[in-house]
């Protein structure tokens, strides 16, 4: 099988997959997001064992496995947030508890161990529970906004394709040379224009955001999917390897995939949140 056929039935698979589970229902979307948050914890932790680390792997994918599905269950409701917040204490508790288990393990690297496993938690385990959350925020209700998570992903992807695009057909100026050499800034202009130019025919079709918000959400989605990408290119430059992993055949690994995911999420949330 040719690349650009493997990329392209793996990138089907995935956008089926995404947009797919989120038109059907929210529990099976966060069923697939599950598998990412799982794969994408032993992903990143399995690539600092290249650097000699011994992170706690196994503790760090529970504890992340844990605050992703008390997000879900407050969020669909099957636990109130009074509950939400005791189990998010206990997960906090148990971070703690991690440094006492670092402790019996006699490692050389004991702080990079741990530092490495809370990372993970901060870096992908929290962001793709934020992720999850997008869809009850905008009716402050626990119903499930198809609209804005699909607006999301559409704007990303669009600004990510263009992006590229545009890169290649008029790129001439380094936007960030010594992390990601291909990166322009013709690229992210082209990128732009069009992520925010949907934006724009979003607004028109969806009344729960004005044409300011959306354009606004667009511009979060820019600006920090930009910096998600460089700070994964950073972190395997770090490690002097190409891909993240090969979940994904064509595309690398859960990071290489969700890289913008990780960071504008988090910002997009915050937006909605407390200033819709």
């Amino acid at each position: 099988m040719s690349n650009l056929l493997q990329r392209t039935l793996t990138g089907a698979i995935f956008v089926i997959a995404v947009i797919g589970s989120i038109l059907i229902d929210y529990m099976l979307f966060a069923g697939v997001f599950v598998v990412f948050t799982v794969a994408g914890l032993w992903e990143f932790y399995s690539l600092q064992e290249k650097n000699y680390i011994r992170p706690l792997k196994i503790h760090g994918i529970i504890t992340g496995l844990c605050i992703f599905l008390i997000t879900v269950f407050k969020n669909a409701e099957l636990i109130d947030i009074d509950h939400a917040e005791k189990y998010y204490f206990v997960i906090f508790l148990y971070i703690l508890i991690l440094f006492i288990i670092e402790l019996y393990r006699k490692s050389e690297k004991a702080f990079q161990n741990i530092s490495v496993c809370i990372t993970g938690l901060i870096y992908i385990a929290i962001p793709l529970s934020i992720l999850i959350s997008l869809p009850h925020i905008v009716t402050h209700e626990n119903s499930f906004d198809k609209v804005i998570l699909i607006g999301f992903f559409l704007l990303l992807w669009t600004y990510d394709t263009f992006a590229y695009l545009t890169g290649i057909w008029l790129g001439k100026h380094r936007l960030f040379e010594r992390i990601s050499p291909k990166k322009s800034w013709e690229g992210l202009i082209g990128g732009a224009v069009f992520c925010i130019g949907l934006a724009i025919l979003l607004s028109l079709n969806y009344s729960s955001l004005t044409t300011q918000q959306w354009i606004i959400t667009a511009i979060l989605i820019i600006i920090f999917g930009t910096f998600g990408d460089l700070v994964e290119s950073m972190l395997k430059r770090n490690l002097n390897i190409k891909d993240s992993g090969n979940f994904f055949p064509g595309h690398g690994g859960v990071l290489d995939r969700f890289d913008a995911v990780l960071l504008s999420a988090p910002f997009v949330y915050f937006y909605l949140k407390f200033f819709i």
